[in-house]
């Protein structure tokens, strides 16, 4: 009877010993780093473990490091930017995470106001994108892409407007500078062939004399 005793509390420590192994098992840090404009660390997100239910703060240099599960979802919401879901896989130790800037004014004001990005960085960027940091295939045509990315610039008629820029010249409309070559017309271009797109006004436009007076757009293509 002794024996049948002494086993069974040693089945039920081993099961305890066990169950708490599993457990800590299922544990895990993952270690990450938010960006935008796959340059500038993004502070001040909220990034949370949809399994263990935890939660933690990107800091000033983007970095983080939280507490989940085996196949957690690492989930990150912030405001101004698109929501991103991670998947934890068995060889997942370190998350580096562009977030897309949804590009408005109020969307300026607010990534500024929390604290995500700095003003000055945050004007550069949106100022000057690239292919590898906006998915320039998802506008149907190259108006489209212009109009939707850039505050403060219209397009009429194929014909592209800088508000704020002066006007030297007879016309109004922006000169258009495409691979280091004004051009007249841009409709042929398509979105997924852009590397790169500037626009330039005022000083920024001098140094093409009178011809940039009403602004400049500069383009490059995937050559």
């Amino acid at each position: 009877m002794l024996n049948n005793i002494h086993m069974k509390q040693i089945i039920i420590v081993l099961t305890g010993v066990f169950l708490s192994t599993s457990v800590f098992a299922q544990n895990r840090v993952i270690h990450g780093k938010l960006t935008v404009f796959n340059t500038y660390p993004v502070q001040n997100v909220e990034v949370t473990a949809k399994k263990a239910k935890t939660a933690i703060t990107s800091d000033s240099l983007g970095q983080f490091s939280i507490v989940c599960f085996e196949n957690d979802i690492i989930r990150i919401k912030p405001k101004t930017f698109r929501p991103v879901n991670k998947k934890v896989g068995p060889d997942t130790d370190f998350l580096l995470i562009n977030l897309l800037f949804i590009d408005t004014k109020t969307n300026r004001d607010l990534a500024v106001g929390y604290g995500y990005i700095n003003e000055e960085d945050l004007i550069y960027a949106v100022n000057h994108l690239e292919q590898e940091n906006n998915d320039f295939c998802n506008y149907a045509n190259i108006f489209d892409l212009i109009r939707g990315r850039f505050s403060g610039v219209m397009v009429s008629g194929g014909n592209i407007y800088i508000r704020g820029s002066g006007s030297f010249s007879g016309q109004t409309q922006a000169l258009i500078i495409v691979n280091g070559v004004a051009t007249r017309s841009i409709d042929w271009m398509q979105p997924c062939q852009i590397k790169s797109i500037d626009i330039l006004k005022d000083s920024n436009a001098a140094i093409y004399g009178a011809r940039g007076g009403n602004g400049v757009v500069i383009i490059e293509t995937r050559r």
